[in-house]
């Protein structure tokens, strides 16, 4: 009896501590500044965690650079407004984000410009305001 109680005690706690293993911060991108990026979508993920816009960015060379960005879970998202729909690949959007630190193509949104004008916003949690700075 001791052994099954002992068994569902590791369960319980395997259980419980899962959630927070999985979860990850917002702490690898750059809150001092914040990018703005236009380009095509090539996908939009509406997934959990957190949903993702791919997009191809043509660059001032002539060339096109992939970004991903992360945005918020799709909880706080359609809580705001946000539907499954409304991005598509081939859609042209504009997107301001916080730019990862380590300088990959790759951003955590902020707010979205949609390919028919209209913005929308991305709830960020314990994200203070953010100073825009740069186009790319």
């Amino acid at each position: 009896m001791a052994r099954r109680t002992g068994m569902w005690s590791i369960a319980v706690v395997i259980a419980m501590v899962a959630p927070a293993l999985a979860h990850h911060s917002f702490a690898v991108y750059d809150h001092t500044r914040t990018i703005t990026i236009s380009g095509t979508v090539t996908r939009f993920q509406w997934t959990n965690p957190h949903g993702f816009i791919e997009m191809d960015v043509p660059q001032s060379d002539g060339s096109v650079k992939h970004y991903s960005v992360e945005l918020t879970s799709i909880n706080m998202m359609q809580r705001v407004g946000w539907r499954s729909n409304m991005i598509k690949p081939g859609d042209k959007v504009q997107v301001v984000g916080a730019p990862l630190l380590s300088g990959e193509p790759v951003a955590l949104g902020l707010e979205v410009v949609l390919a028919d004008g209209k913005t929308m916003g991305l709830p960020v949690p314990a994200i203070g305001s953010f100073k825009r700075s740069e186009t790319q």
